[in-house]
């Protein structure tokens, strides 16, 4: 796959397709390769140049130095103590904006789930000149009010520990028991396990996730600042996700001026299959309302 160097960091992507540019921002410890298939293929369908990448310290991109959070941390975070990143939210927008510098894109529809929203949220803030239009996906505001997690998952997150980077099959097993925990009723494990199972094989960062972590936790509360976003902006949220609660999505979309929510009641923190078309069509027409795509 190809690569760019972008702010001293190497950043793995891939493209599908042509038409207007749009880039897949993914979320906490997810690669590129994690993108259900059938939405590229859908999105691609749709008229859009699919853009996805490796974020940084994850799957192919580069590792960066620094200490990040254990998931023992979690509670200690969420009951508000402080918490030290070697890099933020904001300078993963940053190698977001840089791979469109490397692209010759100067503007993209944003398309971000989970971490992956708040980095596409801090990219509007921060490059509003660079964004066609947004789509914030089971992501929250960095409002600690708002979108928390269930305590019953929290608990069990910080209980079930991080696993061994020497054995992939711990990888695995570990990674099988958060997605059981966090998707909703769609939710299909020989198909979770597959490209678990491909993800281990491509790339393993325990401590790229760690950091992300950090990241996430020490990262402003964007909600005040959303109010200046002007482009068109599509709030995608599932009704049962227990990792950022619903209302996560609806402080987003208030936060946001003219943004629109649509919220599905058989999606957790997943992707759920059977509403990918939906979820496109919605994408889609979010992204007409920017007008043309220009380049």
């Amino acid at each position: 796959m190809p690569q760019a160097q972008v702010n001293d960091v190497t950043i793995e992507f891939e493209e599908h397709g042509s038409g207007d540019p749009l880039l897949l921002v993914m979320g906490l410890g997810g690669q590129l390769v994690d993108w259900p298939p059938e939405l590229i293929d859908h999105l691609v369908a749709a008229g859009f140049r699919v853009i996805a990448f490796d974020n940084r310290d994850i799957g192919l991109s580069s590792e960066m130095p620094g200490e990040g959070m254990a998931r023992s941390a979690v509670i200690k975070a969420m009951l508000g103590r402080p918490v030290k990143a070697p890099y933020s939210i904001g300078d993963m927008a940053g190698d977001a904006v840089g791979l469109l510098d490397h692209l010759g894109i100067d503007r993209a529809h944003v398309v971000g789930m989970s971490m992956g929203g708040m980095i596409s949220q801090e990219i509007a803030i921060g490059w509003p000149d660079r964004v066609l239009s947004l789509t914030s996906i089971m992501s929250h505001t960095g409002d600690r009010r708002h979108g928390l997690a269930k305590p019953s998952l929290s608990w069990k997150l910080s209980r079930l520990g991080d696993p061994d980077p020497a054995n992939p099959q711990s990888m695995i097993d570990n990674t099988l028991q958060i997605w059981r925990w966090i998707s909703g009723p769609t939710y299909d494990e020989a198909e979770a396990r597959q490209w678990i199972e491909a993800g281990v094989a491509r790339s393993i960062r325990v401590q790229g996730t760690a950091r992300q972590t950090a990241a996430i936790f020490a990262s402003r509360d964007r909600t005040p600042l959303l109010a200046a976003v002007k482009r068109p902006t599509l709030v995608i949220h599932g009704m049962v996700d227990p990792l950022v609660t619903p209302s996560g999505g609806r402080t987003t979309a208030k936060a946001v001026p003219g943004a629109r929510l649509i919220e599905f009641p058989d999606m957790g923190h997943d992707l759920p299959l059977n509403r990918i078309p939906e979820m496109v069509e919605e994408i889609r027409r979010n992204a007409d309302r920017a007008g043309a795509a220009v380049q």
